[in-house]
């Protein structure tokens, strides 16, 4: 059998939240570690205006690793694409349930009856809509509540600037009485439309009802690449590797590099992630992470999202990153992974 040839170029993308793919990025390790075999390595959000950058969502790239929401990438896998999941992370990226400013509400159990605001966009995939239903999900679940205990109220979102404009401009003039968002951006937006917070999701104590887009968040690469090319996804997971041990002990500049990914300043990132998400930053594929990422496309597939079932434990590999962790311990001049509750 002839040899597959080696790509020229390796891709990666990831949403605008902390990741070790935005820090190693950040650091050019990525560019450095491939140099030397001529392969050049780019981020699909930097690429030249007539790439594909559907590709974020659909993984129809074969040369490229993604490191984002889950919904996009479940939606993905059921719908045909031969992706394989290699990774898990689990950030607290805060989440929370606003109101008007002056509304009494407080807690998840107040939710009951309220109009809730569900986001609709024109897209392939409305992972956002998927957020504000899964983020109410789980606040009234931890109330002992459902979905039908509340109405649901659709905002249309197309042609608004700005996340969650659609939903804080109908939280403004009265249409609904709740409106989930997450992030940085999100702490700057509720800031400025003086929204007060009913719940904080991130201090709910089951991290079931924390499940959404982010959390966990997967790493997938291409079925293709890992059959032809396992050496290189080795390689990028361990420069992965890499980089979350080095955010570890880099808190400053880990905050450095989420202004510049989140687009937010740093009243919102540190509104929006916890002290020590700099060492929450290494991928895997514990029982716990997989679990978690099964309900979530349980959730998803219920809710309409997915075309077709997604077998969480059967999409994972776990042997692309085991072989990245012995490679960067193998390093010496690198520190090996810390193990992250």
């Amino acid at each position: 059998m002839t040899p597959a040839r080696v790509p020229d170029t390796l891709w990666f993308t990831r949403c605008p939240v902390p990741t070790a793919t935005g820090v190693a990025a950040d650091r050019r390790w990525l560019e450095g570690e491939f140099a030397p075999d001529g392969i050049a390595v780019r981020s699909l959000q930097d690429a030249d205006p007539g790439a594909d950058r559907a590709t974020h969502f659909t993984h129809a790239l074969p040369g490229l690793f993604r490191e984002g929401g889950n919904v996009p990438a479940l939606w993905a896998r059921s719908r045909g694409e031969r992706t394989r999941l290699v990774g898990l992370t689990w950030i607290e990226e805060r989440q929370v349930v606003l109101v008007a400013p002056g509304s009494p509400v407080r807690g998840a159990a107040a939710l009951r009856g309220l109009r809730l605001a569900l986001p609709r966009h024109r897209v392939p995939i409305d992972f956002w809509r998927a957020m504000a239903l899964r983020g109410f999900e789980g606040a009234l679940a931890s109330a002992g509540l459902g979905l039908g205990d509340a109405r649901l109220v659709d905002v249309p979102a197309d042609g608004r600037r700005g996340q969650w404009a659609s939903e804080l401009d109908a939280l403004r003039r009265g249409d609904v009485d709740a409106v989930y968002v997450k992030g940085a951006l999100a702490v700057e937006a509720a800031r400025r439309a003086g929204a007060e917070v009913a719940l904080e999701l991130d201090g709910l104590p089951d991290p079931a009802h924390r499940v959404n887009n982010g959390t966990p968040r997967p790493l997938t690469v291409h079925q293709d690449l890992l059959d032809e090319h396992p050496e290189l996804v080795t390689r990028f997971l361990a420069v992965l590797l890499r980089a979350a041990d080095w955010a570890a002990d880099e808190p400053d500049e880990v905050a450095r590099i989420l202004g510049a990914e989140t687009g937010a300043g740093a009243e919102g990132v540190t509104g929006a992630y916890l002290p020590g998400t700099h060492r929450t930053l290494h991928p895997d594929l514990s029982e716990t992470r997989l679990g978690l990422l099964a309900r979530q496309e349980e959730a998803l597939r219920a809710h309409g999202f997915l075309p077709e079932a997604v077998d969480v434990g059967a999409w994972a590999d776990p042997e692309p990153l085991r072989q990245a962790r012995l490679r960067a311990a193998a390093a010496p001049e690198r520190p090996s992974a810390q193990p992250i509750p």
